[in-house]
């Protein structure tokens, strides 16, 4: 029998090769500031995988540009975002192995995604990427890699130690501490 009942599965970096992809769209939207801060940029998101872009952008202006962001500018930040990476991510190409393991246990346990990417967009891309049979759930910001992994466990009744959350970033990894699922990382 399976050591789990469910797998929890971040999105960017292991399923698709797509960190790249948000890296460069982050480097891209604070290049108006100058390369110091778009190195900033770039440093602190490469550091802090798995964090809501919204997130990020409140944290780029109080840290690197001493300014408050308005709601305003945070979603036209977010509308520029998404129009940089949606279609990228869409067509980037699957994590080594990734598919394949979708594909030999989709059907036998339930596979979940948990992703800082806003839930809608995740959800345009993982059925554009015709993916959406794989998961019995896809939940992305603007809940946390917590409380989604919390709204799985508790939604189908599951013993968190039974869960096995895989992620490539602290933030999966303290996500699974938080909620007393088991971690891999990659």
């Amino acid at each position: 029998m399976f050591r789990y009942d469910a797998v929890v599965l971040d999105f960017d970096g292991v399923l698709v090769e797509s960190v790249d992809v948000k890296t460069r769209a982050f480097a891209a939207l604070y290049a108006e500031y100058g390369p110091e801060v778009a190195a900033q940029v770039v440093a602190y998101h490469l550091a802090h995988g798995g964090v809501s872009r919204f997130e990020k952008f409140r944290h780029f202006h109080r840290a690197f540009l001493a300014q408050a962001l308005s709601a305003t500018a945070e979603a036209a930040l977010g509308a520029r975002f998404s129009a940089l990476v949606e279609n990228a991510v869409t067509q980037a190409p699957w994590i080594a192995g990734a598919r394949g393991f979708l594909e030999r246990h989709h059907r036998r346990l339930p596979l979940f995604v948990a992703s800082g990417t806003p839930e809608e967009e995740l959800k345009r891309i993982i059925a554009r990427r015709g993916a959406e049979h794989y998961f019995a759930g896809v939940r992305g910001a603007p809940l946390t890699k917590a409380e989604i992994i919390a709204a799985f466990v508790k939604d189908r009744n599951l013993q968190p130690e039974r869960v096995l959350m895989v992620g490539d970033s602290n933030t999966d990894y303290e996500a699974a501490q938080e909620t007393g699922v088991r971690f891999l990382g990659i």
